[in-house]
């Protein structure tokens, strides 16, 4: 059986169970996700940081539900950490204890820097970054981490969080500039080398942002991870949510259960990216837990996936491209049909990119049947194809992968993600020369062909028969009046 672990985090306000399934050295899916919001910092601001027993009792009970789920999906390894609250409780080991003796589960209390560690991992692996800065603002601590180059350089940890500003403050109704010259405080410990015109939002409050401004802006594609816009547009909207009074929340797209510390949280976020001048904020659907599942799948620095395999792909192709049909020439044909019509695109290396990343899914949809394949290959990508992709990237991956060589690119699929695609003839080309590739491949996956472009005239010259793709040819949807000729040699 596939090997599978679970990841429970405790935070101040939530604990959480992930549990996920290998498929191979590189591809993994989640298979099950969990979440109590036990509060266990509830009340331990304000008493010296000691847990409170109500607290303990939620959280306790929120992880005996965990082990039961753990051993209803048989899973080979546990991992358990917690993080500010617990860090910070001088009577943690009540609750350790208890934890240990009767649900048989070790917690480890990590420090902040490691907290902002583990974020920075998910998101180096997971996301289409090389340099930023992730925020990860959590119920009782604020934890940063700057990345260069793809690698992780540094971390650090703030005293700031959701739970311990309502507790300190906005429950004692403090006017809001103090709350703010506090943050600032806070912020002057922040190192130098903090600044970067990019931010990757972790946690709860960023998340609940970015689905507010997804909202808010009518934005076509609802998935949060790797959602991106620009931080000056939304400074107000922030601050109105900061200064709005909770019973109003719901006009800013905010959901109820996150009445209790989205002022906090947002306040916290706001500050923090006027002080590192960022401009470009990145959310990012992923955290702390896939951090410690990165961490002990690839321990070695720099703890990432090697061979700069993508975890999406290749989890789509394990579990959905069970045929396993031979790959033959496909990259190498798309390859040589781009360049006959490089002058056409803007960006050479990306679109090839994308396109032989969409030839790799072209048979995932046939697990279901092959009169749909391309139907059901686009709605699992658009699914299932999450980590490492831009959103632009995600929906033309999709697009193409919807494409027919009658019909060409799907119409409605791109009236729909107009904003987040390149232009209409660039869709046209690109499904052009993904869906001839298709036609060539399945007539050969061995032969060698040769192209020329003359005069919006395409020759194919190719060392094997091409007798049943040349219907097919002569009935594709071509671009700009394209003739096609078929010469075997």
């Amino acid at each position: 059986m596939a090997k599978r672990t679970a990841i429970i985090d405790i935070g101040s306000n939530s604990a959480r169970l992930v549990i996920f399934q290998e498929t191979s050295k590189e591809g993994f899916h989640l298979v099950c996700e969990k979440k109590s919001k036990v509060r266990i910092g509830e009340g331990a601001y304000a008493n010296n940081n000691n847990l409170q027993k109500k607290a303990m009792v939620r959280a306790y009970s929120a992880l005996r539900s965990f082990s039961q789920t753990i051993d209803e999906y048989s899973v080979s390894k546990v991992i358990a950490v917690a993080t500010s609250a617990l860090r910070d409780a001088p009577n943690k080991s009540i609750f350790l204890n208890k934890v240990k003796k009767n649900l048989k589960i070790d917690i480890d209390i990590i420090k902040g820097e490691e907290e902002a560690l583990l974020g920075a991992i998910a998101a180096i692996n997971l996301l289409p970054i090389d340099n930023g800065i992730t925020i990860d603002i959590g119920g009782g601590s604020t934890d940063m981490s700057l990345i260069k180059k793809g690698e992780v350089v540094e971390s650090y940890s703030l005293d700031l969080g959701t739970v311990r500003l309502k507790e300190l403050f906005f429950d004692k109704n403090i006017h809001i500039d103090i709350v703010r010259k506090h943050i600032s405080q806070a912020l002057n410990n922040l190192p130098k080398s903090f600044s970067s015109r990019t931010v990757i939002g972790i946690g709860g409050t960023t998340r609940t942002l970015a689905k507010a401004i997804i909202k808010k802006t009518a934005y076509p594609l609802n998935k949060l991870h790797a959602f991106e816009y620009k931080s000056d547009e939304f400074h107000e909207f922030y601050e109105e949510i900061v200064s709005s009074k909770i019973d109003k929340l719901q006009t800013y797209h905010i959901k109820e259960n996150r009445y209790d510390t989205i002022r906090e949280g947002t306040l916290i976020f706001l500050e923090i990216i006027k002080h590192i001048e960022a401009e470009n904020i990145i959310t990012s659907g992923v955290g702390v837990r896939e951090g410690v599942y990165l961490k002990d799948k690839f321990p070695e620095k720099p703890y990432k996936i090697p061979y700069k395999s993508n975890p999406s792909i290749k989890s789509i192709k394990d579990r959905f491209d069970i045929l396993s049909l031979p790959c033959g020439n496909k990259h190498n044909v798309a390859k040589e049909l781009y360049v006959l019509f490089k002058d056409e695109f803007h960006y050479d290396e990306e679109y090839l990119a994308i396109l032989k990343k969409v030839l790799d899914l072209s048979d995932i949809g046939k697990i279901l049947t092959i009169y749909h394949k391309d139907r059901y290959a686009s709605y699992i990508a658009m699914q299932e194809l999450n980590y490492g992709f831009s959103h632009n990237d995600m929906v033309l991956i999709s697009l193409l992968l919807y494409s027919k060589a009658k019909k060409g690119y799907h119409k409605e699929m791109y009236k729909q993600y107009k904003d987040l695609l390149p232009s209409k003839r660039t869709v046209i080309l690109l499904s052009f020369i993904y869906t001839l590739t298709l036609v060539l491949h399945h007539s050969s996956t061995k032969a060698k062909y040769r192209f020329t472009l003359t005069n919006n005239t395409l020759l194919i010259k190719s060392n094997k028969t091409l007798y049943l793709a040349s219907e097919s040819i002569n009935n594709m949807k071509k671009p700009n009046g394209l003739k096609v000729k078929i010469k075997e040699v």
